[in-house]
């Protein structure tokens, strides 16, 4: 279950819907660089920060050959409400069975308030355009996190 994948492992293949239910598949971005983000729920304070910081430097990702792909378990429905709301212009994958945020590790054991549950940890990983795991960030907090993969895309790609 939180077996979180490693820098220099191949990433994990996946199939699944985006917010307008079109499948999207780790293979569709061959020759491009990923930025998977997984978060717990749409429009929530944390999961809006995040999404917000990757939308607000999109442009300086796709300049530098990247794609964002933010995951939850939120339907499509949910995806679309968010991304009007916020304006985002990054790319949503539902994820409701926690097939693909099993595959990367980011369906772990939480806890709130001295209850255990499962739930998605907020983690982040960086594909190299040969789906190899560049780098992985697997307990992010929010503020402040899409300036450091930002930066850390940057370093890859200049040595």
């Amino acid at each position: 279950m939180s077996n979180i994948p490693q820098a220099g492992q191949k990433a994990p293949d996946f199939s699944t819907p985006n917010q307008n239910d079109n499948l999207v598949s780790l293979n569709d971005f061959s020759g491009q660089w990923v930025i998977l983000y997984f978060y717990p729920k749409d429009d929530t304070p944390g999961c809006t920060t995040e999404a917000k910081d990757f939308t607000e430097l999109y442009s300086e990702f796709s300049a530098l050959g990247a794609t964002i792909l933010g995951v939850s378990p939120d339907s499509g429905k949910s995806h679309c409400k968010f991304i009007d709301k916020h304006n985002l212009s990054i790319t949503l994958l539902s994820d409701p069975e926690h097939v693909l945020t099993e595959s990367y590790g980011a369906w772990r054991l939480k806890k709130f308030m001295g209850k255990e549950y499962m739930g998605v940890v907020r983690s982040t990983f960086l594909i190299s355009p040969d789906r190899i795991i560049a780098y992985a960030w697997p307990n992010v907090k929010a503020k402040g996190h899409a300036q450091a993969v930002l930066t850390k895309l940057r370093e890859l790609i200049t040595g």
